[in-house]
């Protein structure tokens, strides 16, 4: 074994004989209840990010807060030798209602046995704290062993990811000489499956808009104004019901200009998944596929742009009737955005739409969500290819080359401010069930996941 070999395999050793430490750090995180939407856990926020100050200062980074107008930042370095690696998460979770539909409390973790597999059961296992110790325990086995990194790292952590980042852009704007690196590397993602790890290599864009269209100055009485007076909710359901043709082809003007064609080897790539959209839609109790019948499930989900309606609101909606013409109707529309789609034209495009169809006598608001473009990376980058080797010989098997049907700003944002590609790699899974009662992150996710970042740091470090 040569000496290079054996600086990894030192600290894939570490990791295996520390896992017991490594599982007790993870969990003194996720007890922190840091809910940035909630205004009364601010101070968990800021407590969760003094934890992970705490423990990037006691492993050898320059670790600090910086203070935004909301939660703060985690910024912290490691200075040494070799190319120059930005790591971003975040330490927010989400709220845990409805709390009645937790089988524990959701902020003290345990170790469960779900159909023989352990799992790690607590808000936060798998968005996004169980995914931010991976790396954060891979940095330390190289520490420990080694007495430094491979490579120079950097380490974002931000608090509001859970409220749409609206601190990020600014911040990184502000100190873009500093956060600036060859390449960054993004953990909020997961794998094809339990045993198949994947690389995120297409991640759509986003953005959104709330219209509110109001008629009468008040609301009225359905039995004297009905059939005369407009009413707002049949203006505004004929708008939304516009927004798409018999096919479910999207009929905003020019909505699909600046969207690519799929290459061949993609497409084959991922017909090559055997991606089972039976099973997919059958786990949400809904079995029609829907939408253009040109393209597969996974080019809908991963390479299409959708349009989708959120939310509508208007009028009387407790118990018992109420037999009014409201006065306002509104909704919330949003746009997955893929290829070179901006979010301002989409905008546009949308409210061109929405006033087309507006009767004269009636006034339209609009609140408009920020947006983010899509991005995508080439598969055959020598950090993909590096990243790819190193899950390969942890996990035994080439990892899947994936789109995300979701959208993560931050890779837009380090694109467009910093300058640099993000490799997006992580463990979770689609049954980790974020955002819901009984989040969990599989025991082997978090433990091989953190040898995967030791391996991918390492194969970086020398490129």
């Amino acid at each position: 074994m040569s000496e290079i070999d054996s600086e990894l395999e030192l600290a894939l050793n570490f990791l295996d004989i520390n896992q017991e430490q490594s599982i007790k750090r993870l969990f003194d995180i996720l007890r922190i209840p840091s809910i940035s939407t909630q205004e009364k856990h601010k101070k968990d926020c800021l407590k969760a990010a003094h934890w992970f100050v705490e423990q990037l200062s006691e492993i050898g980074f320059e670790s600090s807060i910086r203070e935004t107008n909301g939660h703060p930042m985690v910024v912290a370095h490691f200075e040494t030798e070799g190319p120059h690696f930005l790591f971003y998460g975040h330490y927010d979770v989400q709220p845990v209602d409805p709390i009645d539909l937790w089988d524990n409390d959701p902020f003290n973790p345990t170790i469960e046995e779900i159909n023989k597999v352990k799992v790690i059961k607590a808000r936060g296992a798998s968005d996004d704290k169980g995914q931010v110790m991976t790396f954060i325990e891979a940095c330390r086995s190289h520490i420990k062993t080694s007495g430094t990194l491979p490579c120079k790292i950097s380490i974002l952590l931000e608090g509001e990811e859970e409220i749409g980042s609206p601190s990020m852009s600014a911040f990184l704007k502000e100190n873009s000489k500093e956060l600036s690196a060859d390449y960054c590397l993004v953990c909020d993602t997961g794998m094809w499956d339990k045993k198949t790890p994947c690389i995120t290599t297409m991640l759509r864009g986003m953005v959104g808009d709330e219209v509110k269209i109001t008629a009468a100055n008040r609301d009225l009485h359905s039995g004297m104004y009905g059939g005369v007076a407009t009413n707002p909710i049949h203006i505004l359901s004929r708008i939304l019901s516009l927004l798409h043709d018999e096919n479910g082809r999207v009929t905003l003007n020019g909505f699909y200009n600046d969207v690519p064609e799929l290459s061949k080897k993609q497409k084959e790539q991922w017909d090559s998944l055997n991606f089972d959209v039976s099973q997919f839609l059958g786990d949400v109790g809904l079995s029609n596929v829907i939408g253009e019948t040109n393209y597969s499930p996974l080019e809908k989900i991963w390479s299409q742009p959708t349009c989708e309606v959120n939310g509508i609101w208007g009028g009387y909606i407790e118990p018992g009737f109420k037999t009014v013409l409201p006065s306002e109707a509104s909704a919330k529309v949003s746009f997955r955005l893929v290829g070179n789609q901006d979010p301002d034209k989409i905008l546009k495009s949308f409210r061109e739409h929405v006033k087309k169809y507006l009767p004269n006598d009636c006034k339209v608001e609009f609140r408009a969500k920020a947006g983010s473009g899509a991005s995508s990376l080439p598969v055959d980058s020598v950090e993909i290819k590096a990243a790819e080797k190193a899950l390969n010989d942890e996990w035994g098997i080439n990892p899947k080359m994936v789109g995300c049907g979701g959208s993560i700003p931050i890779g837009d944002h380090f694109k467009n401010i910093l300058g640099a590609n993000s490799l997006l790699v992580g463990f979770g899974l689609d049954d980790d069930k974020i955002h819901s009662p009984n989040e969990k992150y599989n025991l082997s996710s978090y433990q091989k996941g953190a040898r995967s970042w030791a391996r991918i740091i390492y194969n970086l470090s020398k490129i």
